[in-house]
Parts: C-alpha cells; sequence; structure tokens
C-alpha cells in the first residue's frame, strides 16, 4: 500500500483521488485561515504520456493526455498537484492537500488516513475490474517452437 506520508505516494494518491474528496480536505485545511498563495494556477495542458513495450521493455510515446497541474504554497509548505483530464478545482485541491501534509498541519494525519482509504478502495476496484475481465483473455498458439 502507498504511504501518504512519502511524498512520491502522496502525488499517486492524490491523483487517483476525487476532486470532491480533495476539495472537502482542501476546504477543512484552509477552514483554519492559513497563509495561502497560488505559485502555478490550475491550467488544463497536454502532456506525453510515455509507457514501456512489454516486449523489448523499451520505452515509446503513447500520445498526449490532458492534465491539470497546480502549485501552491500553504504557511512556509509548498504543495503541488496534477490530475488528469480538465479538473481546475482538483488540481488546487491537491495541491493544498500536498502542502498540508508535508508541513504537518493539524489534519495532515486525518488526511493521510483518507488517502490510504482512496488507494485501498483504488485497488480493491481494480482487482475487480481484472476479475471480471480475466476470463475474456485470449490465447494464441504458435508454430515457432515446432520448427
Amino acid at each position: 500500500m502507498e504511504n501518504p506520508h512519502d511524498r512520491s505516494d502522496r502525488f499517486e494518491l492524490i491523483a487517483a483521488c476525487d476532486g470532491d474528496v480533495l476539495a472537502r480536505l482542501a476546504n477543512q485545511v484552509l477552514a483554519d485561515d492559513p497563509s495561502l498563495s497560488v505559485l502555478q494556477e490550475p491550467t488544463p495542458q497536454l502532456v506525453m504520456q510515455q509507457v514501456v513495450e512489454p516486449v523489448e521493455r523499451r520505452p515509446f510515446n503513447l500520445g498526449e493526455v490532458v492534465v491539470t497541474p497546480a502549485e501552491v504554497k500553504l504557511g512556509d509548505e509548498r504543495g503541488f498537484a496534477m490530475v488528469s483530464g480538465k479538473d481546475e478545482r482538483g488540481a488546487l485541491s491537491g495541491a493544498i492537500v500536498d502542502a498540508a501534509v508535508a508541513g504537518g498541519h493539524r489534519l495532515a494525519d486525518d488526511i493521510a488516513t483518507r488517502l490510504g482509504e482512496v488507494a485501498t478502495n483504488h485497488q480493491e476496484e481494480r482487482a475487480r475490474e481484472w476479475a471480471e475481465s480475466k476470463h475474456t483473455a485470449v490465447e494464441f498458439e504458435t508454430m515457432e517452437d515446432d520448427l
């Protein structure tokens, strides 16, 4: 399971989190009226999605995808988030959540717990989807071994 206190893991958890959940968490942080400045406005943009080709294990560019990044300064701590699609509110909320956890805000442990729950739900959903789709796998026979 991902560790919400590890920044790299937290980025993944925030990206997988629903925008409404992020907004609720960010609003709870902002209820304390901390000093907040937006360093990078949440603006949708295109980034190249790179994947690893499974046979030769070489990276290749799959194509461009739309993401929305945002960066804030909450008190003395900087926060960053990048979410899929056009989601300005989710990106800004994610950046606030990142800064709150990184800066040890009084709600940091509660936020980390909620992000952990999101990760668990995400893993369970992926397992359910795999269980539904694995029966549709196709096996191919080749003649290469017969030569």
